[in-house]
């Protein structure tokens, strides 16, 4: 069943003295997916005096690029979305190939790829916020037996993450390592997603980083309990699995993603993607503050409140 929500993403920085010039890059554009559909988007920045210009990105998200040349103390980006969610297509977890094969499949060999391997291993290598490594290997071994589906192996993954990783908001940060999540064992849904991301690619697996909204206070299959990241920007992984493509998995609630998810941007990982990130010249000391909000939109409103509209109108035209 579809689902549609109404989104408000604020980002306010507060500046200790004047910030002369700034350039920012936003990812606040929802990108087009056979999933989704962004009915209605419009981004709101203060100073209004400000240069806007937008782009994509080599990933193919929507990117908005802003300049700011005149002198400020305070900077407040507000993006207002309306998404309709479709539910994903059912899948065969057993019907993938097995994991090996689909890593056999991007070692190297000089030959060209297809055009979906080329795109898919731009998500195989390391990259900023993950890492390459045996430990990486040694903590997923037990999701990854012979010959299994490479599905049947990321569905074992994201129960494990969640099982065993605290999600626990405030102890990590965006520069706090991979290898220091796997140690301690706690984080948020950034590290989740790396950390799903180094046990897959240490293996020789494309995995990708998703950034988007999760559904505000929604309860579990189940009904057990609710979903945790909802409060802000999401994320979670999305897996090379063939025959099938890109599948999506939220390892910190041990879920694929599925309607309750609403996706902005995908890159290699956080740095490619980040809400909003910049260079600024002054500014002292900041703080910053974020507020997300995600609303599902009853259609049986929508629908009144359209058919107020078109009642006012014909009244209107009388």
């Amino acid at each position: 069943m579809k689902r549609k929500y109404r989104i408000r993403h604020e980002t306010r920085y507060t500046y200790a003295a004047d910030v002369v010039h700034s350039h920012h890059l936003l990812h606040l554009v929802p990108r087009p997916a056979p999933y989704q559909e962004c009915l209605e988007h419009d981004i709101e920045i203060c100073p209004e005096n400000h240069r806007r210009v937008n782009e994509f990105d080599a990933f193919g998200n929507p990117l908005v690029r802003v300049e700011l040349a005149q002198p400020h103390r305070e900077l407040a980006v507000v993006s207002r979305m309306e998404i309709e969610v479709h539910p994903r297509p059912a899948v065969n977890a057993d019907t993938t190939e097995a994991w090996e094969k689909v890593g056999e499949e991007f070692a190297y060999r000089g030959a060209w790829p297809s055009r979906d391997q080329l795109d898919a291993a731009r998500f195989r290598h390391e990259s900023p916020h993950v890492r390459l490594k045996q430990s990486f290997t040694d903590y997923a071994h037990d999701c990854f037996a012979a010959g299994q589906p490479i599905l049947v192996c990321a569905e074992r993954l994201t129960e494990k993450l969640h099982k065993e990783i605290v999600y626990a908001p405030g102890e990590t940060t965006i520069s706090t390592p991979v290898t220091e999540v796997l140690e301690k064992r706690r984080g948020v849904c950034q590290d989740f997603a790396h950390l799903m991301i180094s046990c897959l690619r240490s293996r020789g697996l494309p995995a990708r980083y998703v950034s988007g909204y999760l559904r505000t206070n929604v309860a579990s299959a189940g009904g057990e309990k609710k979903l945790v990241g909802d409060a802000a920007s999401h994320a979670w992984v999305a897996v090379w699995s063939p025959p099938y493509g890109w599948i999506e998995f939220d390892p910190t609630n041990g879920c694929f993603a599925g309607t309750d998810h609403v996706a902005v941007a995908w890159g290699r990982d956080f740095g490619d993607v980040s809400p909003l990130r910049g260079v600024i010249l002054g500014g002292a000391e900041h703080q910053l503050s974020v507020t997300v909000r995600v609303e599902p939109v009853d259609e049986t409103s929508v629908e009144s409140a359209m058919a107020a509209r078109s009642l006012s109108t014909s009244a209107e035209r009388r």
